[in-house]
């Protein structure tokens, strides 16, 4: 069986890992724990191929402590238990090191078998999860371990590698290969912050370089074809899913069409053209509302169309939707009223509807306050008239306030003059 080139390059010590200069810098918190000695429950998060099993390896394998490695995809509560059977025995003087990778996957009780050991110190916990541990991971079982999180490498730190890999490649396969630098920054950019992927990538272009002269040149038509689409992070049930919703709201509400329709490519090239329908449905209520409220009629328009067509033109009256909202005026006020209104409601501050806003058509006999005195607005000039329409407990209530905006400006010049 052949051995991926990305195991084995693995980095042997932490100097030798790309990027996480956050975390691995000489002077940082993280780092200076680790040379100190001492090795805490940890639990390393973010998305595959960014250095989170290499560093938990070299901590592992650095700590003096017996070793046990499992992964949450296929360990079960007898491969936890086999390693907390070692607890007080010779095997374990030096302590046991629990290095488990996926955690995510296992069950709250297979988490929870965990606590007391990690608690009293007789294991301690090295975990890695690409998923928010805050969402996945047991509270209690966080509260004993500090979480650091990994971020997708910089293209800069992504060419560092590569080349180191060219290097080492050479001399585990004993021929010289080299790639030429348009190649190495093709490749770069293509694998979208993941070190596996690239050298992934990158064995595959070696394997089919020709060698001229016994050298082999890796090049910029090569690597365009082993990495033909971006390995962009993007799952529908992961973090880079909401962040990449979350992004493309905050871009339209913001005004900035270029993000937004940046964002809006990355889900629809995710695959996940619903998500975005649904994302901009809610925009045009929500961040653009009463300053344009034909917005909404239109980017219903756009999503209908976009459903009917499906994929790739579909796209097109999504990116139309997307421009749209993010250059038309912005207001949040009829967002914020109904979001006051169900406040009030939530605390119970409702009260009867006023009788002449109730369904009543005749009176009963005990009822000693004839006739229900509504009063229709149609036979009142300029169709309006001063009555209560709010219950009691709730006159004088404002929920909505008009935006700063010329469409509801226009609406707030009109009553202001015909209620006065």
């Amino acid at each position: 069986m052949q051995q991926p080139l990305a195991d084995r390059l693995r980095p042997r010590d932490l100097g030798e890992v790309c990027g996480q200069h956050h975390l691995l810098d000489e002077g940082m918190v993280f780092r200076r724990a680790l040379d100190s000695g001492r090795v805490p429950n940890m639990i390393f998060y973010g998305p595959s191929g960014v250095g989170k099993t290499t560093v938990a390896r070299i901590i592992a394998e650095n700590s003096g402590m017996n070793l046990h490695r499992l992964n949450g995809t296929s360990a079960g509560t007898a491969d936890i238990k086999s390693v907390l059977s070692e607890i007080g025995t010779l095997q374990s003087a030096g302590g046991i090191l629990l290095y488990l990778d996926e955690i995510q996957y296992l069950n709250k009780k297979q988490q929870q078998s965990l606590l007391e050991c990690i608690e009293d110190g007789s294991v301690t916990l090295i975990a890695s999860t690409t998923e928010n541990p805050y969402f996945y991971i047991y509270n209690a079982l966080l509260s004993r371990c500090t979480v650091f999180e990994f971020k997708p490498l910089d293209p800069k730190d992504i060419r560092v590698g590569i080349e180191n890999a060219v290097k080492k490649l050479a001399k585990l396969d004993g021929v010289e290969i080299a790639i030429e630098p348009d190649a190495a920054d093709t490749l770069a950019t293509a694998c979208g912050g993941d070190m596996r992927k690239a050298l992934g990538s990158l064995e595959f272009a070696a394997a089919a370089a020709e060698s001229i002269d016994g050298k082999k040149i890796i090049t910029t038509q090569m690597i365009k074809q082993v990495a033909q689409r971006s390995s962009q992070r993007y799952d529908k049930s992961d973090d880079m899913h909401y962040d990449s919703i979350s992004a493309l709201q905050k871009s339209i509400r913001g005004s900035d069409p270029d993000a937004a329709v940046h964002y809006l490519a990355r889900i629809l090239d995710g695959g996940d053209m619903l998500s975005a329908c649904r994302r901009l449905l809610v925009i045009a209520a929500e961040d653009v509302g009463l300053a344009y409220p034909q917005a909404i009629p239109i980017v219903k328009a756009c999503v209908d169309s976009a459903l009917q067509l499906g994929m790739p033109e579909g796209r097109i009256p999504l990116g139309d939707a997307a421009v749209l909202l993010a250059t038309a005026p912005k207001s949040n006020s009829g967002y914020m009223a109904i979001n006051s209104a169900m406040e009030d409601i939530r605390k119970g501050k409702t009260g009867a509807v006023p009788r002449q806003l109730q369904n009543k058509h005749f009176d009963g006999e005990d009822n000693a306050n004839k006739g229900q005195n509504y009063l229709y607005p149609h036979t009142y000039e300029n169709h309006w008239v001063r009555q209560q329409y709010l219950p009691d407990i709730l006159v004088g209530t404002k929920y909505y306030e008009y935006g700063e905006n010329k469409t509801e400006q226009a609406a707030k010049a009109y009553w202001d003059k015909i209620k006065k």
